[in-house]
């Protein structure tokens, strides 16, 4: 199968949002081919003491919408805060976790295909810091981070799945 970035899709976008959006696509392909399978206990997993995938699922979802609320020029609101640290509660339900995920990446391509490519080099701070980046530089970090993120949710899926027997 082609990846998305090599379909020739999304040309009514400019480059670096359909880059963007692409990370995205590839990112959800990859966890619907890998997790869509697992079962409650294989979503919560941690075997040779990897972070389960209900973990990544939950904060690609969640880190999405944090790193898009920070390109938008707001700051996390007490609800935002709240779930980022929930990320690692055991007891996931693979069907809730793969609904975020799912709605995550759909509010997060809404939100990057909002984004004007003429905002690229505005200042946009990051957390309580207000460490420096631009409206730029966070829409590649979604992409970067969400990538990383799906690598290490196929790496235990796969591994989990192994384990059957």
């Amino acid at each position: 199968m082609v990846e998305p970035w090599l379909r020739g899709t999304l040309i009514d976008v400019d480059a670096v949002r359909r880059q963007v959006l692409h990370a995205l696509e590839l990112a959800g392909e990859d966890v619907e081919r890998w997790c869509s399978g697992l079962s409650d206990v294989e979503m919560n997993a941690g075997p040779f003491g990897l972070t389960p995938v209900a973990f990544h699922l939950r904060h690609i979802a969640r880190s999405l919408d944090r790193l898009m609320t920070y390109a938008e020029g707001r700051q996390l609101s007490d609800t935002q805060m709240s779930t980022l640290r929930s990320e690692l509660e055991p007891g996931a339900v693979a069907l809730e976790v793969l609904g975020e995920f799912r709605a995550g990446l759909k509010t997060a391509t809404e939100r990057v295909r909002a984004t004007s490519q003429a905002t690229y080099e505005e200042p946009r701070g990051v957390g309580r810091g207000m460490l420096p980046s631009t409206v730029g530089g966070l829409l590649v970090h979604c992409a970067e981070h969400t990538q990383r993120h799906a690598g290490q949710t196929v790496t235990t899926a796969k591994v989990v799945v192994g384990m059957r027997g």
